[in-house]
């Protein structure tokens, strides 16, 4: 049985706090990053570069966010959802398995939110991984149009027995995506031990795995002062086994 780690986590664009109060936190996410030991981790709010934020902290990575977060041996995958005055932000995938492809859907819903997903194929012993990386509205319409786009994204590039992986924020704080996507067969860890937000004290879920093809086996969050200071969301790590290919 191969077991398959999984992390998902909205990093807040590497910055937390407001004004003067900003500070950078992103060399502690690469820390965080490694100490989830994931194979696969999924990330949405990611810098890829913004001119203001570079000026304004003098230890700014060099490397685009994605790339500097990445730990040694991983590969990083980043596309852009928003094109902002001052840079671009989107998702990314770090994945300890070679990727073999990848590719990017716009899924924005009006001109106010821009948003994404990511899909990324990772060679896991011997087997196609699809993992797709989500980051959706704040408006609970938009969500609804947004699931079904990506209903249809499944459906048309990812073949029905193919082990699947969807995971990023969803931003619902009911169970309308999860009821939504049940009939894909995709199913989540959730309950009161995986609430991820607010980060300092979190009274919902809005980060999930959802998982097809695999065999779920457990799931937690990380919590304490360390993981709020980094983002206003926590982190969701999942574990899952992988069926030997038939």
């Amino acid at each position: 049985m191969n077991i398959v780690r999984v992390a998902t986590y909205n990093i807040h664009k590497g910055v937390q706090g407001l004004g003067p109060r900003r500070r950078l936190e992103i060399h502690n996410l690469g820390h965080a990053v490694e100490q989830f030991d994931a194979d696969i981790v999924c990330l949405q709010e990611v810098r890829k570069l913004h001119r203001v934020e570079e000026l304004h902290f003098p230890r700014w990575p060099d490397l685009p966010q994605a790339n500097y977060l990445a730990p040694e041996g991983y590969e990083a995958v980043y596309r852009t959802n928003a094109l902002t005055r001052h840079g671009e932000h989107g998702n990314a995938v770090l994945s300890r398995w070679p990727v073999s492809a990848h590719q990017h859907e716009d899924i924005s819903d009006h001109r106010f939110e821009q948003r994404g997903l990511l899909h990324v194929e990772v060679k896991v012993h011997d087997r196609e991984l699809h993992v797709v990386v989500v980051h959706l509205g704040l408006i609970r319409s938009s969500r609804t149009r947004q699931v079904a786009q990506l209903q249809r994204f499944i459906e048309r590039e990812i073949p029905s027995n193919a082990p699947l992986l969807v995971a990023g924020d969803f931003n619902d704080w009911g169970t309308g995506v999860e009821q939504a996507l049940a009939p894909t067969g995709l199913r989540a860890f959730s309950g009161a031990n995986q609430l991820t937000f607010p980060a300092r004290l979190p009274l919902v879920q809005l980060d999930y795995v959802y998982a097809r093809g695999l065999r779920p086996l457990a799931a937690h969050v990380p919590r304490g002062r360390i993981w709020w200071r980094m983002s206003d969301h926590l982190p969701l790590i999942a574990e899952f086994a992988l069926p030997a290919p038939t």
